[in-house]
């Protein structure tokens, strides 16, 4: 495996990459859930790239910048037991510049949901994943469905820009109880994450009320905010296509419920796609 820290490395490198090339942008802490992006993106293509980058202008004043987890050393050990062939690992100032153009997230689309409740977090998370996407020319990326409106913008970003990538969704993680892995789950202390299960418990019982055929939304949401009660607080709860839009129906093969909310100080996000 390779270890590259330059854009001027990388470029070089890139170039004697031979046939298919799969891209997992990650910002590290690598879990089984990033496991299962490389694992696939081992399976499909001849050439694997990962990069590792806390990206900060995904993060809102005030957020876990500087208390997000790096671990460099194990991330490093991961991706060689993964047979990664490149892993680029660039610095703040490889990546951005003072005064550079800038991308901005679709000012519906972008702004609903998590886009609310962090505005402007979905401009930073498009500006540094069009500037990998450019970098690594992948023919396919791979990205988890936990972050399911993050997915929906950069597929849209990829379509309105004409990009040649296939954008890749693969399905989420979870530990033997069902808790969905996310680097933040290190936040947790053993009782919040016996509490943090309310999430999945809540997605499960929406599940079979949608397998009963009651497929009315509100009715959905109202029991699913019941389940959810053990958490600190709920952000939100909400029952969407997969273009983003409410729906007040459950429509089979095109909706995705998502649930956000806090135990303890770990804001925790989950959906499951029906």
């Amino acid at each position: 495996m390779r270890i590259v820290k330059t854009i001027e490395a990388f470029n070089e490198m890139r170039k004697t990459l031979q046939g298919s090339v799969g891209f997992v942008p990650t910002m590290g802490a690598l879990h089984e859930g990033h496991l299962s992006l490389i694992r696939r993106a081992r399976e499909e293509n001849d050439q694997v790239i990962v990069s590792i980058f806390v990206n900060p202008t995904q993060f809102l004043e005030g957020e876990d910048l500087d208390a997000y987890p790096r671990r460099e050393e194990a991330d490093i050990r991961i991706c060689e037991f993964a047979k990664v062939d490149m892993l680029f690992m660039p610095m703040m100032g490889q990546m951005y510049v003072p005064d550079e153009l800038r991308i901005g997230a679709p000012a519906i689309r972008g702004y609903i949901l998590e886009g609310a409740k962090r505005p402007g977090h979905f401009d930073g998370m498009l500006q540094i994943v069009m500037k990998l996407l450019n970098l690594t020319h992948p023919h396919r990326a791979y990205f988890g469905k936990k972050d399911a409106q993050q997915l929906a913008l950069i597929m849209q970003m990829v379509r309105d820009y004409f990009m040649s990538v296939e954008i890749v969704p693969c399905e989420i993680v979870r530990d033997g109880q069902g808790l969905a892995l996310s680097s933040r789950n290190t936040y947790l202390s053993p009782e919040e994450k016996e509490r943090a299960l309310c999430l999945s418990r809540s997605l499960k019982r929406a599940t079979e009320m949608v397998m009963a055929e009651r497929l009315d939304a509100a009715e959905i949401c109202l029991e699913v905010l019941g389940v959810l009660q053990e958490a600190d607080s709920i952000e939100y709860v909400a029952i969407v296509n997969r273009a983003f839009e409410p729906l007040e129906t459950v429509l089979l093969g095109d909706t995705i419920i998502l649930v956000v909310a806090w135990v303890g100080k770990t804001r925790l996000i989950d959906n499951v796609w029906i």
